[in-house]
Formats: C-alpha cells, structure tokens, sequence
C-alpha cells in the first residue's frame, strides 16, 4: 500500500493496485462524520462497439445497455441490494453517464460491511431471461419519462445538433425500440468485457482506518478469480469538427420556450497535460464570462433575454467535449443571436495580468469549498484518474497557467461552424 500526503492542502491517500488488476484508492477524512464509497467501472453509454474479452471481432450492442446492466446488478437471484444496504444503514445509489458506470453508498456505520456489500454485489451478476425482460418494462417507462421533461429534452437536442456520428448523441438509456432488443447474452458480454477489476476504480473517502480497509479489500478480491485482461479495444466513428446542425427545435408543452447553444469543443483525443490545460481553461473561461458577475450575464440579464434557469456546463471527456449555455427565454432569437455575437467577439478578447489572476484565485477558492464534499472528490478523482491525471495535483496545474495560455486559447476558441442550438418551442 502507497500513502502520498499533499501537505499544502492538508490531504493523504493511500493506493494500491490488487494482484488483479484493480484499482483502490482511500481517502482518510477523519473530520468527517459519514464515509462515501465509490466502484466505478470505465464504461459508458458510448461504448458500443468493442471486441468482447477472449474474441477478436468487434461486435455492436444495442443501445442502452451500459444502462440496462446498472440496473440489473442491484436484482441478484433471491434478493434486491438495496435492501441489504439498508438494513446495514447505508443509503446505496448509481449512476450511468456516457463514459463510466458507478455504484456508491454513504454511511455512518458498519463501514467495512458496506465496502463489502458495494464490491461483492457488483462482482457478482445474475441476470436471467425472465428477470431481463422484466426490466425492459420498467427502463421503457423511465425513458418515456425523460421523453417528457424540456430540461433533459434541451440537453440531449443540443448534443444531437452538436455531434453527428459519436454515439455521445444516443440517450444514456437508449430508446424503447433498442432496449426491447437487449438480451441476457448482451448484459454477459458487456459485463464480462468491462466490468473486470482492470478497468474499474474503487474509491473509499471519508473516517475509517485504512490500514484494515485495504486489508478488507485485498482478502475479498484474493478471493475471487478473475482472468487476465488484454486492453479493451473499443470503436468510435469519425467525428467532423463541424456540428451536424445549426438548430434543432423540439415542440413540447412548455409556457416559457427553452433555449441551450452548444459548443462543440472536441472531437479528438488529447494527451494528458493537454487534456488537463484544456479543461481547465475551457471552464475558466465560460465561467469568466458567464458567471453572475461575467460581463456577458450581465449584457444578458439586462436586455431581459434570461431568467433564473440561466445555466451553464462544459465538459470534456477523452475524445468528445462541449459547452452548453442555457436558459428558459421569452425571446428565443434574440437570446441566439446575442449570445452567438458574444461568443464570436472572444475572437478578439484579450485578457489582462490582474483579470486572469483574478480567474486562477476564483478556480483555485471553487476548488478548496467542493473539496469539503466526499462525492466531489470521489467522483472527480476517479474521472481524472481515467486520463492518468492525480487530482490532487489539479490546483498546482492552474498556478502553472500563463496568460498566453489563456489568451490563446479565448482566441482560437469559438468558431462558428461548432456552434448549435436546441430550441424548445410551445405546442
């Protein structure tokens, strides 16, 4: 077991690669009163094309079924999971996204039986013909409920606009049509494919004792047989940098249309410090700009083009990234056009020292309060941890930006050819 203590934030963690292949990290937090766990797999929603473990072709399974497994993991044979985490005090949960799938549990109590329960019922399928068909039922009535709601509705019609071919434009659950085509086989051939302890993470944080904790987790996978796994060869089709449509419009029943422009960010792979200065920089500048603060909301709130729904996100992934800015508006054409002309005039922007200090101090401060949340940490280490990135060495990575960098990056960051918009119009 590896301890590396991070003495300017006052953080240690302790890391240990198991005989087979997985990955476990821990966080001490002995201020904390609940400790959080976390097993997540490399595996999302657009890994569907691979070549199964022990076969040399590559196969496509219907979408949907990175999600579909999340679900049937908690059913085993004759119980439901999340009935063995309660009795033992624990509140379990999970979550699909487009490139990973977790299981996580927080808790006061009986610790080491919940880091148990987490990694043996995830280490443990069952999945049945009758079970599986069960399930189709109940996904198809979760994905007509997204069906209905504007907000995801906006999210994921942007993100169609923005990406052409990249399954990132297929809905995490997939569609009716597509899960009513998933079998017991798929949900076997994707879990055996990506659910080996080589291509998952198990990140503990919170107040236990790490010495018995990594003990705890060694006997458990000592005791089980996995076989050795080869890199996972995974296909994705070439994406232009360009978006597939300048505006995609939905007609749902909203009173207030619905506005998101995308930004299509990447569509290529980066090395890691690349990746690492680019996400950094990409959300530090939306937020310079679009923050309550920015002198774009402010433009915005004052021509009475936003309300209090204003949002926006940027994320980037291993070979896909995008920007989403959005809000519920009265005047949806108006609000596209001063955010695109806004976005256009960065072309020309040029920060200065004081500003971009300003925005490395902001980033660092936004850092250091979301370090108090073990799911943020948790969640963020295991995303970076992907990429070969240690979290903790995020904040150094910012103090290191220069305002060349910065200014370069605002300048060769918005082309219009990778701008979308998603329109949810009343009907």
């Amino acid at each position: 077991m590896n301890k590396q203590t991070y003495e300017k934030i006052n953080e240690t963690i302790y890391t240990e690669k198991m005989d087979n292949g997985l990955h476990v990290f821990l966080l001490l937090k002995q201020e904390m009163s609940k400790t959080y766990g976390l097993f997540s797999t490399n595996y999302g929603s657009i890994d569907q094309t691979f070549e199964p473990i022990g076969k040399d072709e590559l196969v496509t399974v219907p979408e949907g079924v990175a999600h579909f497994l999340e679900h049937k993991l908690f059913e085993k044979e004759d119980r439901d999971v999340f009935a063995d985490f309660g009795r033992q005090g624990a509140s379990p949960n999970a979550y699909t996204s487009f490139t990973k799938t977790a299981y996580l549990f927080s808790a006061t109590n009986n610790i080491e039986k919940n880091v148990e329960t987490l990694i043996d019922f995830v280490q443990a399928p069952y999945f049945s013909e009758e079970s599986v068909e069960k399930e189709k039922g109940i996904i198809a009535q979760e994905i007509k409920m997204y069906d209905d709601q504007p907000d995801w509705q906006s999210f994921m019609g942007t993100i169609k606009a923005m990406f052409k071919s990249h399954p990132v434009n297929i809905d995490i659950a997939g569609t009716v049509e597509s899960i009513h085509s998933i079998t017991k086989d798929d949900l076997y051939t994707c879990y055996n494919t990506f659910y080996h302890p080589e291509n998952m993470t198990l990140f503990i944080a919170g107040n236990f004792e790490p010495e018995s904790m990594m003990d705890l987790i060694r006997s458990n996978q000592q005791a089980k047989a996995f076989k050795k796994m080869d890199t996972i060869k995974r296909e994705f089709p070439d994406e232009p940098t360009e978006v597939a449509m300048k505006e995609n419009k939905i007609t749902m029943p909203v009173s207030i249309p619905k506005c998101t422009i995308g930004i299509k960010e990447s569509a290529s792979e980066m090395a890691k410090e690349d990746f690492l200065k680019r996400d950094l920089l990409q959300s530090m500048v939306l937020d310079y700009y679009f923050s309550k603060g920015g002198q774009f909301y402010q433009d915005l709130y004052h021509s009475s083009l936003i309300d209090d729904s204003f949002h926006y996100e940027t994320n980037l992934e291993k070979n896909f990234g995008y920007t989403l800015i959005g809000s519920n508006t009265e005047q949806p054409d108006q609000f596209v056009n001063k955010v695109k002309e806004m976005l256009l005039s960065t072309n020309t922007a040029s920060l200065s020292d004081e500003e971009f200090g300003r925005m490395k101090k902001k980033k660092i401060g936004q850092f250091l309060r979301a370090m108090n949340s073990l799911e943020f940490i948790s969640n963020k280490y295991i995303h970076y941890n992907t990429m070969d990135i240690d979290f903790f060495e995020v904040i150094p990575a910012i103090q290191k930006l220069t305002l060349q960098e910065v200014n370069q990056f605002i300048q060769g960051w918005i082309k219009e050819d990778r701008i979308a918009v998603c329109k949810i119009m009343a009907g």
